[in-house]
Parts: C-alpha cells; sequence; structure tokens
C-alpha cells in the first residue's frame, strides 16, 4: 500500500518502511509524527483520491535525522555594473521513516 502525502509545500509518494527527506519538521530523533494531509491512497489494484484530502487517512512516521543538505551557490551579477553578489544556502531537512498508513 502506498500514499501521497503533503508536507513541507510538496507531495511525497510514500510505502511502508520508506525513508524519505522532507522540509524541516519540529521534534528530535526517535519522536513520532502524523502526516494527515493524505491526498490519495493506492495498492497494486485500486486507489482512493481525495478531493484535496481523504478524510480519516493518516501516516505515521518517525524522525530518523535532521540535518542540512549540500551547499549551494546562488550568484548574482549585472553586466557592465560592476555588480557582483556570492552567497551559499544549505536547506535544513528532516529524514522520515514511515511506519504506518491508516486508511
Amino acid at each position: 500500500m502506498y500514499a501521497v502525502v503533503a508536507t513541507g509545500g510538496k507531495q511525497y509518494r510514500v510505502n511502508e518502511g520508506d525513508r524519505v527527506k522532507v522540509e524541516k519538521l519540529v521534534g528530535d530523533s526517535g519522536a513520532k509524527v502524523v502526516l494527515d494531509q493524505v491526498l490519495m491512497l493506492g495498492d497494486g489494484e485500486k486507489s482512493k483520491i481525495g478531493a484535496p484530502l481523504l478524510a480519516g487517512a493518516k501516516v505515521e512516521a518517525e524522525i530518523v535525522d535532521q540535518g542540512r543538505g549540500k551547499k549551494i551557490v546562488v550568484f548574482k551579477f549585472k553586466k557592465r555594473k560592476k555588480y557582483r553578489k556570492k552567497q551559499g544556502h544549505r536547506q535544513s531537512f528532516t529524514e522520515l521513516r514511515i511506519t504506518k498508513i491508516t486508511a
């Protein structure tokens, strides 16, 4: 069984046992998290699609890690104007292990 959940402004397709990196959530490693914005549930033959959410459906997960992604370089410049700006960014993330999908 799989589910499509929305968190952090993005949508993720998850199965039980999957490890997923999502936008930063509050909590320490080992804490339980419930994702209740379930957009779709499905298995091999049939699926349920919400409009926009499925009532009563939820996905339970456990926080495995809190971390920061790789550094990216943001470089802006305007030709012939002597304008240059260089800055870096590292996005925070939370790694989840999906433990249970409830319809």
